[in-house]
């Protein structure tokens, strides 16, 4: 059986790819920088507090803080792994799937090369 493929195939497959290849590289190169800018602030704002309390300008209770971030951290937690799609048990994955079934010849050459250009842009970040 001899497979014929057109250009037009072959230049579908390569804009898919290209196209989300660097989509990925934009999200991860980005996604990296926000999560820096984060925790520069996070850790300036420990620092104030440190230093606030080493001069005795405020008095913090260290063991609520920790507390009450484990406790925001929890709650984030459980709020991502509720989103539907991550978790594998919900009812909404056959229609997902049927909505989704005209993307399908192009669901590995797109999160593919998505995913490698994440990891390079992520990495690069």
């Amino acid at each position: 059986m001899l497979i014929i493929l057109s250009f037009d195939i072959i230049s579908s497959y390569a804009a898919t790819m290209v196209g989300s290849f660097f989509v990925g590289v934009l999200i991860g190169y980005a996604l990296k920088k926000v999560i820096k800018m984060v925790a520069v602030i996070v850790g300036l704002f420990l620092a104030a507090l440190a230093y606030l309390q080493y001069h005795q300008v405020a008095s913090i209770n260290w063991n609520k803080l920790h507390t009450v971030s484990e406790g925001t951290i929890t709650a984030l937690s459980n709020a991502i792994t509720q989103i539907p799609g991550i978790s594998g048990g919900d009812s909404s994955h056959a229609t997902a799937t049927a909505s989704s079934l005209a993307m399908t010849s192009f669901g590995i050459p797109l999160t593919g090369s998505m995913s490698a250009g994440f990891t390079i842009g992520f990495m690069k970040g």
